[in-house]
């Protein structure tokens, strides 16, 4: 298994851990995404799995278009939570398909770059659910080694996307996990 298909799976295991804690009053509970509640922050993450198995297939944003506009997650956002990772997973795990190219908003990618993107966003994404619901918000620690050795060289781009709020600063001696939050934009 490559690292980032087995980064990937760690990335699925943080977020669908943090989602299986989630109490039935939590859903509409802030996050610190703050366009975003619970529900709204876990329908993004499941919407993002859904893709992946179509774009892998040679689909284009065109392709799917609005397939995925509106709610994902139904009556039981768990179960949607668990097959739409488990797809993503299986598709990313095909034999050669990190080797593929994806076709994404911004253009061609290999699918490896793009697997990696998406652990970053599931990553960062498990945090803020652990902080909406008030769970444990320690990560992976190699998950985010590595997610950050990954976009820390990248991060005057990242903060020019705007998907993600202005850095905020931490101390010199903050941890990995936190200058990887401050770096897109949380408060650790």
């Amino acid at each position: 298994m490559s690292d980032a298909l087995a980064l990937h799976a760690t990335a699925l295991d943080e977020f669908g851990s943090r989602l299986r804690s989630v109490r039935p009053d939590q859903w509409h509970d802030p996050t610190p995404c703050t366009d975003w509640d619970v529900r709204m922050l876990v329908d993004h993450l499941v919407t993002e799995q859904l893709w992946v198995p179509l774009l892998l297939d040679g689909a284009t944003v065109e392709d799917v278009g609005d397939r995925f506009d509106g709610d994902q997650l139904g009556d039981d956002p768990v179960a949607a939570w668990s097959r739409a990772s488990a797809a993503a997973h299986e598709a990313f795990a095909a034999p050669g398909a990190l080797h593929r190219p994806v076709e994404l908003s911004y253009g061609r990618r290999p699918a490896e770059g793009y697997c990696r993107e998406m652990t970053m966003d599931l990553a960062v994404h498990s945090w803020d659910l652990a902080r909406g619901i008030g769970a444990d918000e320690r990560l992976d620690e190699e998950l985010v080694r590595e997610v950050y050795a990954g976009i820390e060289p990248h991060a005057d781009e990242l903060a020019a996307t705007g998907l993600f709020a202005a850095p905020v600063q931490v101390g010199p001696d903050a941890g990995v996990q936190d200058r990887l939050l401050a770096m897109l934009g949380r408060r650790p």
